[in-house]
Order: structure tokens, then C-alpha cells, then sequence
């Protein structure tokens, strides 16, 4: 056997050692906001060493469950440190409409407290080991969605944020001046909880902005279009899109690309 073979050998074997030794690590992380406990759930790659951007993901109304902990999954195995956060409070999840609905009002009907809780959790993932803290961005989900527009207006430190199904929040014209993130906004066309008026009154709101946007529309795509769990709760507004699912999350990736 040449040298050059043994070389090209002895390569492929510490590739394939790291490959295998690397895996997705995760944590529960307690933590608190205005004396109510929260635990969110942390989730890097520890093959990667040194510091990488941060993504954080808001859960949608049901509370942090295992739709989020698994995009949390997914974007550490992307290279990201990603953390989902806690809104309501530890253990506090549910597939009841009624009950998702009362903590979510309980949260979003004042504004001011909305934003505090969610800057909680992204202090959280600022903190965490290895988190690049110059470079870090946010992402939500229906009401997570809505969250990390709040996030935007109220001038968080984030280089984005992508809202997937969220209700759409126009900022207005003090808030514009505020906002650090680019704004990307994924919507499906038959999503039954905003109406075509108030898709048009955002249009409008966000030209006038001045403000790095985008939306992108999914024709036929309901609300909720990316949680395959979504036709399990029983709601006609409520389905999976596999499609538009897909094409969101691509979508996704080429924004972070350009954001980091």
C-alpha cells in the first residue's frame, strides 16, 4: 500500500469517527420571568466547537411540546444553537383549544408583558455556551409566529425573524424605527383566522414601513400548514400542508443564510 493510500485511508476513518461520535445534545433549561417558573428546551450539535448562531423558536398556542423541541432538534442538526422557549409556564401544555386559547390571551393581552416574557427565553439562548450572541434570530409558530413580530417591534437584538402562520401584526410607525430584525412572513392563502382585509391592511402597514420584509403566500395551505399534527386537533381551520411545509422551511434557510 503507497503512501497516499494510507493517507486518503486514515482521512476517511477520523471522518467517519467524527460522524459518528458527533450527536444532537439536548437540555430542559429552567429558568423565570416575573416570579412564574418556565423551562425551555436547548438543542446543539456537539461535534461543532466554538461559537454558532443562536435560533430561537416560539411554540404555538398548546405551550411548548414536542412540535417545537423537535425544530429545536432540526436546527441543531442544521449547526445552529437553538433554543425553544417557555411562554406559559413549566409543564403548562394542552390539545385543547379552549384552555390554548385562555393562556394565550393570558399572555398577549398586554403587549408590554407579551414581549418581556418572550426577551426572557432570548436571554436564555444569549447566554447559552457556544451561542454566537451578535448573530441570532428567531422563529414562531401561529401564536410563536405573532410572538417573534413582537419581538421585532419591540427592537429585540436579532438579526430576524420568521413567522410560520402567525397572525399578522403591523407595527406602527415609532415601532418602525425601532427594529433591528429583517422580517420574513409565511402564510397560507386559506388560513380562515385572517381575513383578506387584514392581510391587505399589513400589506399596506409594511410598505410603508420602511423595513426589510417579505411575505410569501401557500396557496390552499391552512393555518398550522406545518405541523403534521395539525388535523389531529379537530379543526377545520387547522391542517397540515406537506407542500407548503417543505417550501417554508427552504425558504427559511436561504433567509438565514443571508441574515448570518
Amino acid at each position: 500500500m503507497n503512501k497516499k493510500m494510507l493517507l486518503y485511508l486514515i482521512l476517511v476513518f477520523l471522518v467517519v469517527q467524527t460522524a459518528v461520535q458527533a450527536k444532537i445534545v439536548t437540555k430542559t433549561v429552567p429558568y423565570r420571568h416575573n416570579g412564574v417558573s418556565l423551562e425551555g428546551y436547548l438543542a446543539y450539535d456537539d461535534a461543532i466547537k466554538g461559537k454558532r448562531p443562536g435560533v430561537l423558536i416560539v411554540h404555538e398556542w398548546w405551550g411548548l411540546n414536542d412540535y417545537a423541541r423537535r425544530r429545536a432538534e432540526q436546527l441543531a442538526a442544521m449547526g445552529y444553537q437553538a433554543f425553544a422557549l417557555d411562554m406559559y409556564g413549566k409543564g403548562k401544555v394542552t390539545q385543547h383549544p379552549n384552555q390554548a386559547s385562555e393562556w394565550m390571551n393570558q399572555i398577549n393581552q398586554n403587549i408590554d408583558t407579551w414581549r418581556k416574557r418572550a426577551l426572557a427565553g432570548l436571554a436564555v439562548l444569549s447566554k447559552a455556551p457556544n451561542t454566537d450572541k451578535k448573530r441570532i434570530a428567531a422563529i414562531g409558530y401561529c401564536f410563536g409566529g405573532a410572538t417573534v413580530q413582537q419581538l421585532a417591534y419591540g427592537g429585540a437584538d436579532l438579526k430576524g425573524v420568521v413567522s410560520f402562520h402567525g397572525s399578522l401584526i403591523s407595527p406602527t410607525n415609532i415601532q418602525a424605527g425601532d427594529v433591528i430584525a429583517r422580517i420574513m412572513v409565511s402564510h397560507g392563502s386559506a388560513d380562515p383566522f385572517v381575513k383578506p382585509a387584514q392581510v391587505q391592511h399589513y400589506l399596506a402597514a409594511m410598505e410603508k414601513s420602511g423595513l426589510d420584509w417579505q411575505m410569501i403566500f401557500y396557496g390552499g395551505a391552512k393555518h398550522s400548514f406545518t405541523n403534521p399534527d395539525a388535523d389531529k386537533a379537530g379543526m377545520a381551520a387547522l391542517s397540515y400542508n406537506k407542500s407548503a411545509d417543505q417550501r417554508s422551511w427552504r425558504y427559511m434557510k436561504i433567509f438565514f443564510d443571508q441574515i448570518f
